[in-house]
């Protein structure tokens, strides 16, 4: 198992690579419904509504620490619970609209006609995550799909330890992986376990936050797929 925050081991450069792909504002086009559900949360404490222009400049994971930026304080326990709870009532309502991002249905076939793998993790409860990337009908096209399980508030590096490690015996090794991402959280937990990472811009942080993280940042899929098959040579 790859221990969060150690290296992994140099593995055979000639090894195909894989991919891990985020799902909410990367394979998933769901921004919208994401905007409408914040301002939603934010209603219930008198906030003024967000711009998406805004909500990419200030979003940052964990979430707790996005409301802090717009409050000044982190929220209390009991305000983060009534924020989340809003949030995910409005977002889950709208999110059954939301379609995949152009072009993602055939870069996941494709990659997988050319003999290379793929996995999902997604920070979205994981009960409410397979179901709805079997309703994309791209299931099959995953060697796994994860979910998150247990508090909301956490970024993805931890998931990412446990992901890598449940497709060990599938040959899959950090240090041939590169995960395909909208957050600078995501190429956190890349880097913490010894993988890579390309960030993509149609989802929640704006340009200039992924620039910060200082790994390849691109404004399509196909572009991310591209810079991840670059990345493995």
């Amino acid at each position: 198992m790859i221990a969060s925050g150690t290296p992994a081991t140099p593995a055979d450069p000639a090894a195909p690579v894989h991919i891990v792909w985020d799902w909410n504002g990367t394979l998933l086009h769901d921004i919208d419904a994401v905007i409408v559900a914040t301002n939603a949360s934010f209603a219930e404490f008198g906030f003024a509504p967000i711009t998406l222009e805004r909500y990419r400049e200030l979003y940052v994971v964990p979430v707790p620490k996005f409301y802090e930026r717009l409050m000044g304080r982190l929220p209390t326990d009991a305000e983060w619970e009534v924020m989340d709870a809003t949030f995910h009532r409005h977002y889950w309502a709208a999110a059954d609209a939301a379609g995949l991002t152009e072009g993602a249905r055939e870069l996941l076939r494709d990659w997988q006609a050319d003999g290379l793998t793929q996995s999902l993790l997604s920070l979205a409860p994981h009960e409410k995550l397979v179901p709805l990337v079997q309703a994309h009908g791209i299931d099959r096209h995953f060697l796994r799909v994860d979910g998150r399980t247990g508090p909301s508030h956490t970024s993805k590096a931890g998931h990412l330890v446990r992901h890598l490690a449940a497709l060990e015996q599938t040959g899959v090794t950090a240090a041939r992986t590169v995960l395909i991402g909208d957050a600078v959280d995501d190429a956190l937990a890349a880097a913490q376990v010894g993988a890579r990472a390309v960030l993509y811009t149609g989802g929640s942080h704006s340009r200039r936050s992924l620039e910060s993280a200082g790994v390849a940042v691109v404004d399509t899929l196909a572009e991310a797929v591209s810079a991840a098959r670059r990345l493995a040579e």
